[in-house]
């Protein structure tokens, strides 16, 4: 596999393609677009951007990011680039990510409610390394409340919000590999390198349960989807102003064939 730093979704939601008006010119071609998604925006306000920027009708992200989130957004511009979506989501994915211990909250990340507080007590960097290796390998994840993963049509979400209570049973997932950063008093980042499907924050919970002390997730950013590495990503704050996104589309562009060259290379490799 080219490219791939295993450095460390929110899980990886279904495809979103927003359309909008009508294929632009001849002179605009589809592509596929790296973005490095800074803290702040969600996946749809980038999505909208280079939609904006680009006047293609249709623009889809191959896996969201919530809006605490950063890193690789992987955006689709234009119908042949929309419908390489699901095979672009498949591949494994890095990120890092930051717990703080002692607090759980009910959408497993800082944006929630908080439901349980416990003292955390001193942590070797032996004893957490010990209980982050109990999760590599193959597992079982019962999917977040709180999540873009469809019931009937609609999200997890629409349903917690209006206080329905849905939960899908466990699914698979493989975690292949969990390393130590850094630990705090109250709080450790990891690397994560994980199959698809896997939610990170369920697993930030699921370890400070191991720990004793619940956890929830602080940080998260996507270094690694598939082939496809954030070092290679343009800057998501740069989107903003329509001359310069055009500009920086355009020098960063992959055609539909780099794209699935790529993941044809990640396969073979």
């Amino acid at each position: 596999m080219k490219d791939v730093q295993y450095q460390a979704t929110v899980p990886i939601a279904p495809p979103a393609v927003v359309p909008t008006g009508k294929e632009s010119g001849p002179d605009v071609e589809a592509g596929v677009f790296l973005i490095d998604k800074p803290v702040g925006p969600t996946s749809f306000q980038i999505v909208r951007q280079v939609r904006k920027a680009l006047g293609i009708k249709k623009v889809g992200h191959a896996g969201t990011l919530d809006p605490f989130a950063s890193g690789l957004l992987i955006l689709c511009a234009g119908r042949p680039a929309t419908r390489i979506i699901d095979q672009l989501m498949g591949g494994d994915k890095t990120y890092e990510a930051t717990l703080r211990l002692g607090i759980e909250t009910d959408t497993q990340d800082l944006e929630g409610e908080v439901v349980a507080e416990q003292p955390v007590r001193e942590l070797s960097r032996a004893e957490v390394e010990a209980c982050l290796a109990g999760f590599v390998g193959e597992g079982v994840q019962t999917p977040p409340r709180y999540s873009a993963l469809k019931h009937k049509g609609k999200p997890l979400y629409y349903y917690a919000r209006k206080g329905i209570e849905v939960v899908k049973p466990p699914r698979p997932i493989i975690i292949r590999e969990l390393l130590l950063l850094a630990l705090g008093a109250d709080w450790l980042t990891i690397r994560v390198h994980c199959g698809k499907g896997t939610y990170v924050r369920t697993l930030g919970a699921d370890i400070g349960n191991a720990l004793g002390c619940g956890a929830h997730l602080i940080a998260l950013r996507r270094l690694q989807s598939g082939p496809f590495s954030v070092t290679k990503a343009l800057p998501g704050d740069r989107l903003a102003d329509r001359e310069q996104a055009q500009e920086l589309l355009a020098r960063h562009r992959l055609t539909v064939d780099e794209a699935l060259a790529a993941l044809g290379e990640a396969k073979a490799g």
